[in-house]
């Protein structure tokens, strides 16, 4: 890790990025999105981050655990509900951390990056604060269930590779929750929670746009390298030993933000390749 400026938007992205406490998270996050659309913030150029942030900031609680030790997310009981709301949450405060770690990192990219994923970590911070405030009406805080890492493992292992990370994370990673909403939508209404179904219905309108921003700039990056985009992203889920995308997809979503029938289709036909890890 290297210091720039104080007052440049990557450091303050960086001094974001490793605040613990959510509250005050959303502060710094919502601060730093003012300061840069006011032109108060200059970039810094040159790293501010050079290696991965292992340990971002994030409260005590929840604690990590595998992925196969995280409680059953059924709504169909009032802890299974809280649990579902809670992994949504977990998803929503990690990707605060991990937009602030593109905006702090990349800094040779241009300033519509920066604004981009600016502003994508101030609609993560208000995503997370609605649903918490949904989990408050059922009892639960966040931190009160097990989490697992999966999300910031990827951020990790591709800080080094821009191409790496804008299709790993917000394209492979983060796209998935494009497809598990219709269902989480559905047992949320099969259980009578029609205040948590209008918060996703919020959160998927928004991350469609986030999946969109990271699909683009992914195709730039393969543009500047020559590589043929939709082969490269394949070819890149086996490198990392990533999850492949599964079918049933939300195809709207998904079309939205950027990816092809064609490209969708192949996905679908294709085999998944052996994990050499369990993400």
């Amino acid at each position: 890790m290297m210091g720039g400026s104080g007052a440049s938007v990557e450091a303050r992205a960086m001094q974001a990025l490793m605040i613990g406490e959510p509250a005050e998270k959303g502060r710094a996050v919502n601060a730093l999105r003012a300061a840069w659309k006011a032109g108060a913030l200059p970039r810094a150029g040159q790293a501010v981050l050079s290696e991965p942030v292992f340990e971002p900031g994030r409260p005590a609680r929840p604690a990590l655990v595998r992925p196969d030790e995280v409680p059953r997310r059924s709504p169909g009981s009032r802890e299974g509900h809280a649990a579902l709301l809670h992994a949504v949450a977990h998803i929503e405060f990690n990707a605060i951390n991990l937009a602030l770690d593109c905006v702090a990192r990349f800094h040779d990219r241009p300033d519509d990056f920066v604004d981009g994923w600016i502003d994508v970590a101030a609609e993560e911070a208000y995503h997370f604060g609605l649903v918490c405030g949904r989990l408050a009406a059922l009892g639960h805080a966040y931190g009160d269930f097990p989490a697992h890492n999966g999300l910031w493992e990827m951020c990790c292992d591709t800080a080094q590779d821009f191409v790496a990370r804008m299709a790993l994370v917000p394209r492979l990673l983060e796209a998935r929750g494009l497809d598990a909403t219709p269902p989480i939508v559905a047992k949320l209404q099969k259980a009578g929670d029609a205040e948590t179904v209008a918060v996703l219905d919020i959160i998927l309108r928004d991350e469609i746009g986030h999946v969109a921003l990271g699909d683009r700039w992914f195709r730039i990056g393969c543009a500047e390298r020559g590589l043929e985009p939709e082969s490269t992203y394949r070819g890149l889920i086996v490198h990392f030993d990533a999850p492949w995308p599964k079918p049933p997809f939300n195809l709207p979503a998904r079309l939205k933000a950027g990816f092809t029938q064609a490209e969708l289709d192949t996905l679908a036909a294709t085999p998944a390749p052996r994990r050499r890890t369990t993400q």
